[in-house]
C-alpha cells in the first residue's frame, strides 16, 4: 500500500470532513511549529502508536517539506486501514499556501538546525584562525568534519547530545 499524494487545498478539504492530521517530525520541530489540529505522532513511534489512528476515515501525514513522509511511505501507509495520504511539500507548502500554522517562536530552534549553525560557525571559526593565527588551528575545522562524517555513518551525533543539554533546549526535554 502507498500513499496517495494531495495538495494543501486538498488537504484542507479532507480535514473538514473528517481526516486526521498526522505530523511525523520530532517533538521539537513540532514544539516551534505545527499544523492547528495535527496529531504529533513521531514516525519512529507510529508502530506502537497505530492503534491511535484505528476508526480514522482518512490520514493525512505530513513532514516539513515532504522528504521524510516520501522515505517512511510504505511505514505510514501500513499504520492505517483506511485511505492514506501524504501532504505534498509539507507544512512548507501548507504555509506558502496561506494555511494558518501555529508557531511558539520562544522554542528553541529544531537540533539539527542547531547542530548546522554550530558545525557551520567551528568550521569557519578554525579557517579563520588558522589564517590569522596558527595552521594548527585548521584541525578544528577537520576535527568539525571528522565528527559530520561519524555521525552520518553511525547515528551517534556528539554535538546533537550536548545541545541537547544546553539551557535554551532543557524546557522541551522536560516531561
Amino acid at each position: 500500500m502507498s500513499l496517495k499524494s494531495v495538495s494543501p487545498q486538498a488537504a484542507r478539504q479532507l480535514l473538514d470532513a473528517g481526516a486526521v492530521l498526522v505530523d511525523i517530525r520530532g517533538a521539537d520541530e513540532y514544539a516551534r511549529e505545527h499544523i492547528r489540529g495535527a496529531r504529533h505522532l513521531p514516525v519512529d513511534q507510529l508502530n506502537a502508536a497505530g492503534t491511535e489512528l484505528a476508526g480514522s476515515k482518512a490520514v493525512i501525514f505530513h513532514c516539513r517539506g515532504g522528504q521524510r513522509t516520501r522515505m517512511n511511505e510504505a511505514r505510514l501507509a501500513a499504520c492505517v486501514s483506511c485511505d492514506a495520504y501524504m501532504l505534498e511539500g509539507g507544512i512548507q507548502a501548507w504555509k506558502a499556501a496561506g494555511l494558518e500554522v501555529e508557531q511558539d517562536p520562544t522554542q528553541p530552534l529544531e537540533l539539527q538546525r542547531q547542530v548546522m549553525i554550530a558545525a557551520g560557525s567551528l568550521v569557519l571559526l578554525g579557517v579563520l584562525l588558522g589564517y590569522a593565527l596558527s595552521p594548527w588551528l585548521f584541525l578544528l575545522s577537520g576535527f568539525v568534519g571528522g565528527g559530520l562524517i561519524f555521525a552520518g555513518i553511525s547515528g551517534f551525533c556528539g554535538m546533537a547530545l550536548l545541545l541537547q543539554r544546553m539551557p535554551w533546549n532543557r524546557r522541551l526535554n522536560q516531561p
